[in-house]
């Protein structure tokens, strides 16, 4: 197993996040997703080797799966990027994208399908979830009538914050809010029945939405407001770090079912019961290992295809 890259360097502008270095070219961004994890808020001190090229690799995926949906890509591979990312090529190749800018829309678009995390949570209170009445009697687990949008804020630090489709409208405007719960809703359900065919539920994703200035060939569908913004998808798309994947056998309502994603990072720190504050507890050998075996599962069963 190879060893974790936790950072990159480049010698551009920075921001980085939990997961991912986003570095400023001028007119373009480059991605770069290490192998950082992240668990109750928290980056853990060692990471999950290849967890950055498995996220890149399953999002260019989708992106070329749904290209109906505009996006922000511009390439992956390091042939194909300005030349004076070419001497990095070591550190980048397999585990970034060149990305058009785009102004990020400040809502987290959360696509449910399944009663989960924290709608479960919410349901049990309310009998809602984000706004969304449901019906009674529903258990843990349990599938949807049909799938539901339940955005959230996108917070700097700490918890992203479910909020209503109300409140989503008041704080981005109804015609872009409505664009954006159609948008994800069409992505979930689209992609969730070729998921099933892998194998695969995805039990909720999230998506993120940038604005960006609309290419010559942007139809009215993809646009908002003036016809030279383009609404695009931006960022990860139906990875394991931000979608809950079910495996289809072994799926039973009533209870948490076994998920491809960090939940055993989650499973371990509960089991050992660190109180979620710094410092921040190393992870495992074993539990790296069983971590990347699960991301891996997870982008063969979907992509049928192997991580180069």
């Amino acid at each position: 197993m190879s060893e974790a890259m936790l950072q990159s360097d480049l010698p551009f502008p920075v921001r980085r996040g939990k997961v991912r270095d986003v570095y400023d070219l001028g007119e373009t961004l480059l991605i770069v997703a290490t192998d950082r994890i992240s668990a109750f808020d928290c980056i853990m001190p060692n990471g999950i080797p290849d967890k950055g090229k498995i996220l890149t690799a399953l999002s260019l995926f989708w992106f070329e799966k749904f290209p109906q949906i505009p996006n922000h890509l511009i390439a992956t591979e390091v042939a194909d990027y300005p030349s004076s990312l070419k001497p990095f090529a070591q550190q980048i190749a397999g585990r970034s994208m060149l990305v058009k800018k785009a102004k990020v829309v400040p809502i987290e678009c959360v696509a449910r399908g399944y009663l989960a995390g924290s709608g479960w949570k919410e349901y049990q209170q309310s009998q809602r979830v984000c706004g969304v009445m449901l019906p009674a009697g529903l258990k843990q687990s349990d599938k949807l009538p049909e799938p539901i949008f339940t955005p959230a804020t996108k917070e700097e630090s700490g918890h992203d914050i479910n909020i209503s489709f109300a409140e989503t409208v008041k704080r981005i405007g109804a015609p872009l809010a409505q664009e954006l719960s159609e948008r994800t809703l069409w992505l979930y359900q689209n992609a969730a029945d070729y998921a099933a065919t892998r194998g695969v539920i995805i039990a909720d994703t999230k998506f993120e939405f940038g604005l960006a200035p609309a290419s010559p060939a942007a139809s009215g569908r993809s646009t908002v407001g003036a016809a030279a913004v383009e609404i695009v998808l931006i960022d990860e798309v139906l990875t394991p770090d931000s979608s809950r994947f079910w495996p289809k056998d072994q799926y039973r309502p009533g209870h948490g079912v076994p998920s491809f994603d960090k939940q055993f990072v989650r499973d371990y720190l509960e089991e050992i019961h660190w109180n979620k504050q710094p410092p921040v507890p190393a992870l495992p050998e074993a539990v790296v290992e069983r971590t990347r075996e699960k991301y891996i599962e997870a982008f063969r069963r979907l992509s049928d295809r192997e991580l180069a």
